[in-house]
């Protein structure tokens, strides 16, 4: 096909209809529109709440975008319940966890990388105040 370019095909965003029916800024340019991302929906207590997307916010000549939802239809988050701080709780233990010396550090160690932390790795000595020392083994106590 050198020499035969074709002139109907196009570069299409799947995700914009394309038809202008969604808005489109640029950085910065949103302004007071009533409109935010999930992550200012988050810091305002609220989350999308099956909306679809109102616009969309455009940086980096259009690389990276980020969708823009109606604040006035967004709903209050979800309470954390015991249940769902207990499993956040127990998947970040699985992310911070060394699987050889057993201590759970303050922040996730590079497990897929590495395979435990650095320390184990390498030997390089870790600051005791960033993990939690691995909890003792249960003493067993017989009836007399």
């Amino acid at each position: 096909m050198a020499g035969h370019e074709r002139e109907d095909l196009v570069d299409v965003d799947p995700a914009d209809p394309g038809d202008g029916s969604i808005p489109v800024f640029r950085w910065k340019q949103a302004g007071r529109t009533g409109l935010a991302t999930r992550r200012q929906l988050r810091d305002m207590g609220l989350r999308p709440g099956g909306q679809e997307p109102a616009a969309r916010i455009e940086c980096r000549g259009g690389l990276r975008f980020a969708w823009l939802y109606r604040i006035d239809r967004a709903k209050p988050k979800f309470a954390m319940t015991l249940a769902k701080e207990a499993a956040l709780d127990k998947a970040m233990a699985a992310r911070q966890t060394c699987g050889t010396c057993g201590r759970r550090y303050h922040h996730c160690i590079p497990l897929k990388t590495l395979g435990s932390c650095l320390e184990c790795f390498d030997g390089t000595p870790a600051d005791p105040s960033t993990y939690t020392p691995p909890p003792a083994p249960a003493a067993h106590r017989l009836a007399a």
